[in-house]
């Protein structure tokens, strides 16, 4: 069973996902790419957006590193790296949400996180060519992302009166990401100690009754207000850093660590699950209330790839039969909803029901990350001896 996923996983992975994004996204003429691509691969917006650009220098650099080492793959990585090193930073040091197609600055968004995949994409080309200026600014970046997740009033985010204080799953699911990969280039001691906070942070962020990490959780020896931020579950956020954690833990000591990751992927499927017309949710309110989001009963692409992985991840780790059940499932789910048969690269966004409401293949936030590195990560645990 094994052999025939990792067959099919590398077949979409080479065959049809990599060479959509080389065949349409690549701007040769003002650097960097698009990811604003109709089904066809018809850009239908040129603006940049930097969460995408550093995720796809990330995403050519990992394949060059960890798939095949080809020059096509880091001559698309280098296309990128150029254009983000040109542009992407303002002169405090931060990043632009997105740019105009030649590279003006379009929009701020106060959050760290296009400068976490800009410091992605910065570390694996560095991994890639041994290019240490590359390196460095990744770890200058690394730790400039740590002091604005710490002080958002550096990003213009202040703490207002009337907002609670509380620990967002997102930033304890990035600094982990970032740690790891930093270990494994540069092995410096504080990284550990990073990973070994985030530990501490997703024991704060999991609900044991319910079996998965809420989105927000109260600063130690505080309480969360009540309200739609406390009741809030995020299915892929949860199931992403489970499997977050499964490999922090190969390199840092966690009591207990290894089994809360194995029961919140397990315990977010069983929540996640719609059982009435399949798919995991994208947003939920744990409690069964009205969620703020109207977009929360719909199915999107990225979820159905970190539970794929997580499953792989967790039935290497485990050999028990579950989770080849949950395999079956979610493979049969994606393959038959976002994976186009026609054009390659997968859709990205379906309603409950499972029917398409948008064609495109990417946008703002969906670009060559998830899907890419699903297959990739999978195809590698599955031919694991």
């Amino acid at each position: 069973m094994l052999e025939r996923y990792a067959a099919r996983y590398r077949h979409e992975l080479v065959e049809r996902v990599v060479p959509f994004w080389m065949q349409h996204s690549l701007d040769r003429q003002a650097g960097g790419y698009f990811t604003c691509l109709d089904r066809d691969g018809s850009v239908y917006d040129t603006r940049k957006y930097l969460w995408l650009q550093g995720r796809q220098v990330w995403m050519f650099s990992r394949l060059y590193n960890e798939l095949e080492p080809r020059s096509d793959y880091l001559d698309v990585a280098a296309l990128g790296l150029r254009f983000i090193r040109a542009h992407a930073r303002d002169p405090q040091g931060r990043l632009y949400f997105s740019l105009t197609r030649d590279g003006r600055p379009a929009f701020f968004q106060r959050k760290p996180y296009a400068a976490v995949f800009y410091m992605m994409g910065l570390l694996e080309y560095g991994r890639a060519t041994g290019d240490v200026a590359c390196l460095d600014e990744a770890e200058e970046v690394f730790w400039r992302i740590v002091e604005w997740i710490a002080h958002p009033e550096l990003l213009d985010r202040p703490v207002l009166a009337g907002q609670p204080p509380a620990s967002s799953l997102a930033n304890v699911m990035v600094l982990a990401s970032m740690a790891i990969e930093l270990w494994r280039v540069r092995p410096d001691p504080r990284y550990l100690e990073v990973m070994r906070q985030a530990v501490a942070g997703a024991r704060q962020h999991y609900d044991p009754e319910r079996r998965l990490f809420m989105e927000f959780a109260a600063p130690p020896g505080g309480e969360l207000a009540a309200g739609p931020e406390a009741r809030f579950f995020n299915p892929g956020h949860s199931i992403e850093v489970g499997w977050f954690l499964l490999h922090l833990l190969e390199f840092v000591e966690a009591p207990g660590a290894r089994e809360m990751a194995l029961d919140a992927i397990e315990g977010s499927l069983d929540f996640g699950w719609d059982r009435q017309y399949g798919g995991l949710f994208y947003f939920m309110d744990v409690e069964g209330r009205p969620t703020l989001q109207l977009e929360s009963s719909m199915k999107l692409w990225w979820p159905h790839t970190e539970a794929l992985y997580a499953v792989v991840l967790a039935y290497r780790l485990t050999g028990q039969a579950g989770w080849l059940e949950w395999l079956e499932r979610l493979d049969t789910y994606a393959w038959s909803h976002f994976v186009d048969p026609e054009y390659g690269e997968w859709f990205g966004y379906c309603d409950r029901r499972g029917e398409l409401t948008h064609t495109c293949k990417g946008g703002s936030y969906k670009g060559c990350f998830h899907v890419p590195r699903f297959l990739l990560m999978s195809l590698q645990r599955l031919q694991e001896a």
